[in-house]
C-alpha cells in the first residue's frame, strides 16, 4: 500500500504540481556552467580522471612487463630443462655405447681365450 492517502483527484493533482515545481526549482537553483566554482569542480574532476587513466596505464604496463618477464623465465627454464634432457640422453647413449663396447671386448677376449685353448690343446696332441 501507498504511504500517502490522497482523498481525491484534486489532492493528487496538487501534489504532482508541487513535486514538479520543486524539481524545477532545484534545477534552476543550480549554478550556471560559467561559474568559477563549477569550472573548478570540472577541472578537479578532469584531473582526477587523468590521474586515474595514468594509474590504469601504469598498472597495464606493469602487468605486461610481468607477463613478459614470466614468459622469458618460462622460456629460459624450458631451455635449461631441454639442455639437461639432451645432456642426460647423450650421457645415457655414451654409457650404453661404452657398455656395448666392453661387452664386445669381453666376448672377443673369451672367444680368443677359447681359440687359444683349442690351439694349445691341438699342440699338446701333436
Amino acid at each position: 500500500m501507498s504511504a500517502f492517502d490522497y482523498r481525491n483527484f484534486d489532492d493528487r493533482r496538487q501534489n504532482s504540481a508541487n513535486a514538479k515545481a520543486a524539481l524545477l526549482a532545484k534545477f534552476k537553483a543550480r549554478p550556471p556552467s560559467d561559474d568559477p566554482e563549477v569550472i573548478a569542480k570540472a577541472k578537479a574532476r578532469a584531473e582526477i580522471s587523468r590521474a586515474r587513466d595514468e594509474r590504469t596505464r601504469e598498472r597495464e604496463a606493469a602487468r605486461v612487463a610481468a607477463e613478459l618477464k614470466a614468459a622469458t623465465e618460462k622460456r629460459e627454464r624450458e631451455e635449461a630443462e631441454l639442455a639437461a634432457q639432451i645432456a642426460r640422453e647423450q650421457a645415457e647413449l655414451q654409457a650404453t655405447q661404452e657398455r656395448k663396447a666392453a661387452e664386445l671386448n669381453a666376448k672377443k677376449e673369451a672367444r680368443d681365450a677359447r681359440y687359444a685353448a683349442r690351439k694349445a690343446k691341438a699342440k699338446v696332441k701333436r
